[in-house]
């Protein structure tokens, strides 16, 4: 019985998923779910994306609870609306249509998805968007491909944060790798630092490669 529960919960996000990804594709807006733990550097790395795209964007900002980083990115002018779960661990479809009547998307060519900082649930929820990115980041460790499997197959892309820090945490880069491509041949992989900026620039040339509408 719960696993059907479980079912139909993922079948009718899926309904509103595919009305959302309608809805973005009408309006040319490129969307982007990230998901990663807290503290692995979503909101840092949201910005200094935005600010190299030379695009109109606008994000949706997903957590437990507090407005404090969708305060920090509206503080650079970025249309910017707050989702709070009151407790869930993800967002879902629902959430993302409703969040969306209350952003301007007039002109806007990316749409940032900051999912609640969690390495399990978001994975499930189809948000609507068009491609998935993972960020994981050095003092995490390099174990995480292999303990959160569901989360690193289902992306398209995987960003390791804090790179500036590998000489201090013992962090083997090459298990890394090895654990997201035994999962996920397919998906890029991207090196980068949110504070030395090392590696955003061919991570935001990608996304504007991926984008068919910009």
């Amino acid at each position: 019985m719960k696993i059907e529960i479980v079912k139909n919960i993922l079948d009718a996000n899926d309904q509103v998923a595919l009305l959302n990804r309608e809805f973005f594709d009408n309006l040319k807006v490129f969307t982007i779910n990230i998901m990663a733990s807290p503290g692995a550097g979503k909101t840092s790395f949201i910005l200094e994306t935005i600010h190299r795209l030379d695009a109109p964007s606008a994000v949706i900002e997903g957590d437990v609870a507090s407005s404090i980083d969708s305060e920090r990115i509206a503080e650079f002018g970025i249309p910017v609306v707050q989702i709070n779960t009151g407790g869930n661990c993800h967002l879902e479809a629902t959430m993302t249509r409703e969040a969306v009547k209350k952003l301007s998307l007039d002109g806007v060519k990316y749409l940032f998805i900051e999912n609640v900082g969690n390495l399990i649930c978001p994975a499930s929820f189809d948000l609507g968007e068009h491609i998935r990115i993972a960020i994981s980041s050095v003092p995490e460790g390099d174990d995480k491909p292999y303990k959160y499997p569901g989360l690193f197959s289902s992306v398209d892309a995987v960003i390791l944060n804090k790179i500036d820090l590998m000489p201090y945490v013992d962090f083997d880069l090459e298990r890394f790798r090895k654990g997201i491509i035994a999962i996920n041949r397919d998906a890029k992989i991207f090196l980068i630092s949110c504070k030395t900026k090392e590696g955003i620039e061919a991570l935001v040339e990608w996304l504007k490669s991926e984008n068919p509408y910009r």
